[in-house]
């Protein structure tokens, strides 16, 4: 199980992350979106809404998924994305 503290020093790192790909990014906000708020309880974005849709989408994937794991699996997202 995944601290915190772990979670907010990945969001941090996180920040500084600039060689992920797209999927990486989009992995990473899909599960921080879950480990902050839980299951998607928003609408899917317009069809010409391409990157909020594509952010609906990642977070959608989590769903089902409680707060710690979502942290857990955030942070080793996190960790994939720095190597």
């Amino acid at each position: 199980m995944v601290s915190q503290a772990e979670f907010d020093t990945a969001a941090e790192e996180a920040k500084g992350l600039s060689k992920a790909s797209n999927e990486q990014m989009l992995e990473l906000y899909g599960w921080f979106k879950q480990a902050n708020v839980g299951d998607v309880n928003t609408d899917r974005p317009g069809m010409l809404d391409f990157k909020g849709k594509s952010k609906w989408d990642a977070w959608e994937k989590c769903k089902g998924t409680s707060k710690e794991d979502a942290m857990g699996k955030y942070v080793e997202a996190v960790a994939r994305a720095k190597a």
